[in-house]
């Protein structure tokens, strides 16, 4: 599962470090179609929001449960500019709604 299965979970699990639920999404996409995939990864994190808000991350991950929640974007390439921008705007509506939004690069 990557960015591109929109409605798909690519992983999730429990942090060890500090509890957090961590919810995954797998972007390998370079951005040499910067727009394409800039909506691509507005309706993965919309969908994960979908995923959290509607409570169905607790019927598929009941140890979610009072836990916070964390979507970390793992990116095998570095964000352009306008994807930066794009992410603090998501980053703060996703701290209102009450989680959290990181990235990782990864590389190759």
């Amino acid at each position: 599962m990557s960015i591109i299965d929109k409605d798909k979970i690519d992983s999730i699990g429990i942090n060890k470090e500090n509890g957090n639920v961590m919810i995954g999404i797998s972007d390998h996409l370079d951005w040499s179609n910067e727009y394409e995939h800039l909506i691509m990864l507005q309706d993965k994190i919309n969908s994960y929001l979908n995923f959290i808000e509607s409570g169905e991350i607790y019927e598929s991950y009941p140890k979610a449960k009072d836990k916070n929640i964390e979507i970390i974007i793992y990116t095998k390439y570095d964000f352009t500019e306008k994807a930066e921008e794009f992410l603090n705007v998501a980053y703060k509506s996703i701290v209102e709604a009450g989680f959290n939004l990181s990235c990782e690069v990864i590389g190759e």
